[in-house]
């Protein structure tokens, strides 16, 4: 019998975390109609998920396959691209490991692509679910955690600004990934100490370039467990970092060989404006004002983006990291 939709966890050091998402994904409902399963691929992790995986397969749905794979090259988009290959379904969700999706995650996902042939991936509203109460004013940076909350209407998003959806609940056509994605990622995530992130959006990119539609489904739900450390101004400072660092060679996935120091040039003009304007409007205040602090080190990220995204791996420390 031919798979319909397969649930695909990339997952690095995630034993403690896996139980709670796979519980979820167990009490399903609305999916009687559907022939699904479920890959969990473990990206070199060192800590007991193969066994966490391997005790849940011996009590599992018997209707529901529940795969285990190890993928030895590290990193996010490597998961990723493993999940692609071994996956049977023609729809392949993705979910985080500190992904909770709610009872109707999977139905609601396969409705929607029924109903958007032309969609090649989509995303949801993905919430905060905080071990500790957000700093006032987070939701200007939430982003930079992928929660998403973009209204109650489906829309397309914006490719060519860079508005997309992020990796954590996302789903995508098979077809689409397969005849428009490349087999060696540019962006492999932060890995090693790198800080260089964008290795959500790199596919989404070249789907968008082969003409497939990337949309926002508001009946999609799933909540984005967010430990207590995510929430440090160091944390917070580094993965805005990363974001930014990413922005030029994004940016430069889809464009011609005539555009690409067009698009530097905007991206270090553009940027070199917003951290001035940052200063000006802010001044001292980007020492105690968290928020001010992570939208400075995104702009700082994005701004030396264009020099050198692909080599730059030692974390800078600006200005905006000074502590109180």
């Amino acid at each position: 019998m031919s798979i319909d939709f397969t649930v695909a966890i990339p997952t690095y050091n995630g034993a403690s975390r896996l139980p709670k998402l796979l519980e979820k994904l167990r009490s399903q409902v609305n999916t009687e109609h559907l022939c699904w399963e479920i890959l969990v691929v473990d990206n070199n992790s060192t800590d007991e998920t193969a066994k966490v995986v391997q005790d849940y397969q011996s009590s599992w749905l018997e209707s529901v396959p529940l795969k285990y794979f190890f993928e030895p090259e590290q990193g996010a988009a490597f998961a990723r691209l493993r999940a692609v290959r071994e996956a049977s379904g023609e729809l392949i969700g993705f979910l985080d490991d500190d992904n909770l999706p709610a009872p109707d995650w999977l139905s609601q996902a396969y409705s929607f692509a029924q109903e958007h042939p032309r969609g090649g991936a989509y995303s949801g509203q993905i919430h905060g679910d905080f071990e500790v109460t957000p700093p006032e004013n987070f939701k200007k940076i939430q982003v930079f955690l992928a929660i998403r909350e973009h209204g109650p209407e489906p829309h397309l998003f914006d490719p060519d600004n860079l508005r997309l959806p992020p990796a954590a609940s996302l789903v995508v056509r098979k077809q689409a990934w397969s005849e428009s994605v490349p087999t060696r990622p540019v962006l492999s995530g932060r890995v090693g100490g790198s800080m260089l992130g964008g290795e959500d959006y790199e596919p989404l990119l070249y789907m968008h370039k082969a003409g497939w539609e990337i949309w926002y489904n508001p009946a999609l739900h799933t909540h984005h467990q967010i430990p207590r450390h995510r929430l440090e101004r160091d944390y917070l400072l580094s993965v805005a970092r990363a974001c930014g660092l990413a922005t030029c060679q994004l940016r430069l996935i889809n464009a011609t060989n005539w555009q690409k120091p067009i698009v530097i040039a905007r991206t270090l003009l553009g940027n070199l404006r917003r951290v001035v304007g940052q200063f000006i409007k802010y001044r001292g205040q980007v020492r105690t004002d968290l928020i001010a602090a992570c939208e400075l080190e995104f702009f700082w990220g994005s701004l030396m983006s264009a020099f050198d995204p692909l080599k730059r791996s030692i974390p800078i420390k600006f200005f905006s990291r000074g502590k109180t």
